[in-house]
């Protein structure tokens, strides 16, 4: 049976109610603050790779993330282990604060070809290595194909990427039951439409195969992700590529989709470990006291 327009419309409402629910997550108690850059050790432009760390570390938000609030754990963890730490904000969109990564996914793969360059500049490294939660584990994947990234990245680290799209645990599916969502959800959420399974943003993202040569990657994916669903859509295939199940690691870690990228010490360890796989050790449950 065709659902009627007011279970429609319902259904869309728990869709933008279950997003801001994840959003707001992503906010600690406090944190109405603009997202100019924190002062706990990252974005130091003064900051200059060690011979042991020697590229900058690029931490690229999620959807509706920000430059602070999605990596007030994971940076401090970076720069306390010697890596030059920095952060961007992307896809804003007008008389929206805080909640970045709304914009078309394509855009913001240039303004993070832009911010790369910008910290290769000032750190006079050759080379960057990426960190992405969400849409931040996806998006680069376009600047590495589309604006010349390969050749300024070494590694991509990818946390609960959406790199085949989502269904939203299938509310997605649901769009084409209301007569205009779509189209309304692409003209004011356009980064939203550009993750559904199937969209045109990743199809043309996806053909050709998932990796471009002379770059690694790490996917760490969890199967309690509820945002990113099916989770083993987070996965790539290709040369070059590991993927991880956080859960086969340490059974006991619960973390869904906001948590593993915001808080979770043993997702954590295993991003150092992508970091740096000459002095890799092993990620277990007890990593959470690394």
């Amino acid at each position: 049976m065709v659902p009627s327009r007011r279970h429609l419309q319902h259904a869309l409402r728990a869709l933008t109610v279950l997003l801001l629910t994840f959003a707001v997550a992503l906010l600690p108690a406090g944190a109405a603050q603009a997202s100019t850059g924190p002062s706990s050790g990252w974005n130091d432009y003064t900051c200059k790779p060690s011979a042991s760390h020697p590229r900058p570390v690029v931490l690229v938000h999620g959807t509706l993330g920000n430059s602070v609030d999605n990596w007030l754990g994971l940076a401090p963890y970076l720069v306390r282990r010697g890596y030059c730490v920095f952060s961007l904000d992307y896809g804003q969109l007008p008389g929206v604060p805080f909640f970045h990564g709304l914009g078309p996914v394509a855009e913001s793969a240039r303004q993070l070809d832009t911010y790369v360059d910008k910290v290769l500049g000032a750190t006079g490294a050759a080379e960057v290595d990426i960190v992405g939660h969400s849409q931040g584990g996806m998006m680069p994947r376009q600047y590495l194909r589309f604006h010349g990234g390969a050749a300024k990245v070494n590694a991509l680290v990818a946390i609960a990427p959406s790199n085949h799209g989502t269904t939203l645990s299938g509310l997605t599916k649901l769009l084409p039951y209301f007569p205009g969502a779509a189209e309304f959800l692409s003209e004011k959420t356009p980064a939203l439409t550009d993750q559904a399974v199937g969209s045109p943003f990743l199809q043309k993202l996806n053909e050709g195969g998932d990796t471009v040569p002379g770059v690694r990657y790490h996917v760490i994916a969890t199967k309690y992700d509820q945002v990113v669903t099916p989770w083993r859509s987070a996965f790539l295939s290709g040369p070059n590529v590991t993927n991880v199940l956080i859960q086969d690691k340490c059974a006991l870690d619960f973390s869904e989709h906001v948590t593993i990228g915001l808080m979770d010490r043993v997702t954590f360890h295993e991003v150092a470990n992508a970091l740096d796989p000459a002095r890799a050790t092993r990620t277990t449950c007890a990593s959470v006291f690394g």
